[in-house]
């Protein structure tokens, strides 16, 4: 059944090919492995303070305790940044286990706490050093930058990730398109390394101490490393195996369209419904870009299907594919899969694009009749995507499907409480999968746990990453 806000009920048609996924439970229980992650980093952070401690016999004076001081900021923020860059590094544990929209959002606040901590130590060396050699600030700062080891590269570094961390915050990132945000952020790589190689130069940790300069230099070869298998080598080889190509263009709503992919061995990709690919097309103005694309429809033998909306010059240059055009891809990333689900009765919440994994869920995810049921969001009847799919797939499987379409100011907020606990009997019992524009999915979110849904049963993805 699906049923609108303004009262009409629609029924679907035949039901649709499908092909159900059932894959195994994961090894570990759900929170098991993000909590060991987490514990893993923090047992790291005690390592470098207790390198400082030791290596440290006194601290006489306030110079000494404000210099002390930068060089524990410091030593965190050489610790966080490769760090930072593994949570980026597509490693597949982390992908499957953790989630790549958990990843991102510890990587975004990761991010902020080493900017912090890189703004300290500039501030605090910088005064430490200026009271202990009796100078000032600015005469210390100009010493400091054109006299000592490798500071010339620090200085570039710490302005690289300034950069970095403006283009980032929310009010300009919204005005950035993912093309301009993605090269920018190209940029940190650069700032690691310029970094690390000021660390070893200046560090009196290191400096005085063999073993720490073995360990540093591990924890950063090995993020090396591990971006280069997985970010380069890895992504190599299945272009060589695979070779996709596109084969169909094909509208589906404004400003969105599908793209299917196909290749030799498709299955061996082994993706799951809810995952993502990011996704290179090997065309003029498209080549240097890899955007975040989520599969649409199960995997076929024959052909992958992407669904992309106008979101930026990538995704809008998407629908001028044309057939033929060589695609290279990442993937499959995230865990937006079934084995998140803890439940037997599921709830799938969308809106936008974000209906793109969540088409694949609901055909897939395994649910007896009356289990499963899809509300999708909408400001316009014309923006609701697979209309005609999704209804088929809600016949086919004694599945519910609900629109809640119309504007806000038409209509008021239709994820309130009250709607979700009509449109879904027994709420609180689901497993829900909410994928959406940010802010749908804050509102989305106040209104299932008002409703009465625990937060570990709220699976979120966000389209945007």
């Amino acid at each position: 059944m699906a049923t609108v806000t303004d009262g009409r009920t629609r029924t679907g048609g035949p039901p649709a090919h499908r092909r159900p996924a059932a894959p195994g439970s994961p090894a570990l229980p759900p929170g098991v492995l993000p909590a060991a992650v987490l514990a893993l980093v923090w047992a790291g952070a005690a390592g470098v303070l207790a390198l400082w401690w030791t290596g440290t016999p006194a601290v006489p004076g306030t110079g000494a305790w404000l210099t002390g001081a930068g060089r524990i900021t410091g030593l965190l923020a050489g610790y966080a940044a490769p760090l930072l860059v593994l949570l980026m590094a597509r490693l597949p544990l982390l992908e499957r286990g953790v989630g790549a929209d958990r990843l991102a959002r510890w990587h975004a606040m990761g991010g902020r706490y080493m900017i912090s901590l890189v703004a300290a130590h500039v501030v605090l060396t910088i005064w430490g050093y200026a009271l202990t050699n009796r100078h000032g600030v600015a005469g210390e700062t100009v010493d400091i930058v054109l006299h000592y080891p490798e500071m010339l590269k620090a200085t570039a570094a710490t302005l690289l990730l300034f950069g970095t961390a403006a283009v980032s915050a929310r009010a300009a990132r919204r005005r950035l398109g993912y093309e301009v945000w993605y090269y920018l952020h190209l940029a940190t790589y650069a700032a690691v390394a310029l970094g690390f190689a000021h660390q070893l130069a200046n560090g009196a940790d290191f400096v005085s101490s063999a073993p720490a300069r073995a360990a540093w230099y591990g924890l950063y070869l090995g993020t090396a490393a591990l971006l280069g298998w997985y970010r380069l080598l890895v992504p190599f080889r299945l272009d060589r195996r695979h070779r996709l190509r596109v084969a169909e263009v094909r509208p589906e709503g404004p400003g969105t369209v599908s793209v299917f992919l196909t290749g030799r061995h498709l299955e061996e990709l082994r993706a799951e419904p809810g995952q993502f690919f990011r996704l290179q097309f090997l065309a003029p103005g498209l080549r240097w870009a890899a955007n975040p694309y989520s599969l649409s429809a199960p995997v076929h033998p024959r052909y992958l299907r992407f669904t992309v909306k106008d979101l930026g010059g990538h995704s809008r240059a998407a629908a001028r594919l044309r057939p033929g055009t060589r695609v290279r891809a990442e993937g499959p990333y995230g865990a937006f899969t079934a084995a998140r689900r803890r439940s037997r009765k599921v709830l799938l919440l969308g809106a936008g694009v974000g209906i793109t994994p969540l088409r694949a869920l609901f055909e897939t995810l395994p649910a007896a009749p009356g289990d499963l049921t899809l509300v999708y969001r909408a400001s316009r009847a014309e923006d609701l995507l697979f209309r005609g799919e999704l209804e088929a797939i809600a016949a086919g499987r004694g599945a519910a499907l609900h629109y809640l379409v119309g504007r806000r100011a038409e209509v008021g907020e239709p994820l309130n409480p009250d709607t979700l606990r009509r449109l879904v009997p027994d709420l609180a019992a689901h497993d829900v999968y909410l994928c959406g524009p940010d802010a749908m999915a804050e509102t989305a979110v106040r209104a299932l746990r008002a409703a009465g849904v625990r937060r570990s049963r709220i699976h979120h993805e966000s389209f945007a990453l």
